[in-house]
């Protein structure tokens, strides 16, 4: 799967360090009461990681006059959240954390009657590339020795953990049990922290985790990243190969995005995007991308709705290709 199927125009951003200068931009429209921000995911993974430091850059430098208050909603693979945001009463107060199963879940789910298309494109924060980990007590240090080692056990005796079936760490282990002939046994977990714990504490044998989620068990010597999904090695991963070093033309990427509801007024949407566009150039989220192994993906409205046509269009192949049918 190319890069360019996942992320597009993902070379085109422009980094910029800068500073608040306080409250965003003045705008004919402003929040005059709390702003829900929902994570479509657990707590503890990548999407609430990333919702939450976004908050906190809102809160510190006094950005918006009435707080975003994140709400985790990840019952059903992120299908909760995408029904409350879908059915809000309040479309102007109601913006959305997302991560690849905002493509997925309407897809496998089809009785939710989600059509993400209607959603009020915002900003996309960066894409988070996925690694491949294992406990260190395994004794692997190769992406080669993992695939003999899962290659010569009887089907389903390999276990692996990830956040739910149609969730992308599912379709990643998808990918490689057909294109490997792996036949690995998966177990849901609430969210990626937890599916990251899961395999520190040797509840699991392998996870496909973002950096960010697994950092912390890195940093204790707990896990062992094999390889990296990304079109290139990670600058925090410097010794963990790509797919594409290792002979595999496979790359697939997390969105980090902030989404609308439907119905959004387009004075709302404008002052979110502008609230986002300030986030996203200053300083501490600069920072964090590049401590989180974070990419830049900077897309104007239009060209995020382009995007998420193109990825449900990919999504759909992928989930053809890895046995896994979207919903009729």
């Amino acid at each position: 799967m190319k890069k360019r199927n996942i992320v597009g125009l993902l070379g085109s951003a422009v980094f910029g360090l800068s500073s608040f200068t306080g409250a965003a931009v003045a705008q004919d429209w402003e929040p005059r009461r709390p702003i829900s921000l929902i994570i479509m995911a657990g707590t503890g993974g990548g999407a609430d990681q990333i919702a939450r430091f976004i908050q906190s850059v809102a809160q510190q430098n006094d950005m918006t006059p009435r707080p975003l208050v994140p709400e985790n909603r990840g019952g059903g693979s992120g299908a909760e959240a995408l029904i409350a945001v879908n059915n809000t009463n309040a479309p102007d107060y109601t913006i959305l954390a997302t991560l690849n199963s905002f493509f997925t879940t309407p897809l496998l789910q089809s009785n939710l009657g989600i059509d993400i298309t209607e959603f009020t494109p915002i900003e996309i924060m960066g894409v988070d590339p996925f690694v491949l980990w294992v406990n260190a007590d395994s004794g692997i240090t190769s992406f080669e020795q993992w695939v003999e080692e899962v290659g010569s056990m009887e089907p389903n005796q390999y276990v692996m953990g990830g956040t739910g079936q149609g969730q992308e760490d599912s379709l990643v282990i998808g990918w490689l049990e057909s294109n490997f002939d792996l036949d690995i046994k998966y177990i849901p977990f609430s969210g990626g922290g937890e599916v990251a714990a899961a395999l520190a504490g040797n509840q699991v044998m392998a996870t496909v985790n973002n950096p960010a989620e697994a950092r912390g068990f890195l940093a204790n010597g707990d896990v062992v990243p094999l390889a990296i999904f990304s079109e290139e090695r990670s600058p925090n991963l410097p010794d963990v190969p790509t797919m594409a070093e290792l002979g595999h033309d496979f790359t697939y990427y997390n969105q980090r995005a902030i989404v609308g509801a439907p119905g959004m007024s387009e004075e709302a949407a404008e002052y979110y995007r502008d609230l986002f566009q300030q986030i996203y150039d200053g300083e501490q989220w600069q920072q964090y991308m590049e401590a989180e192994s974070l990419e830049p993906l900077q897309l104007d409205a239009e060209e995020q709705t382009t995007y998420w046509e193109e990825q449900i269009a990919r999504h759909e192949e992928l989930l053809a290709e890895i046995g896994t049918q979207a919903a009729e």
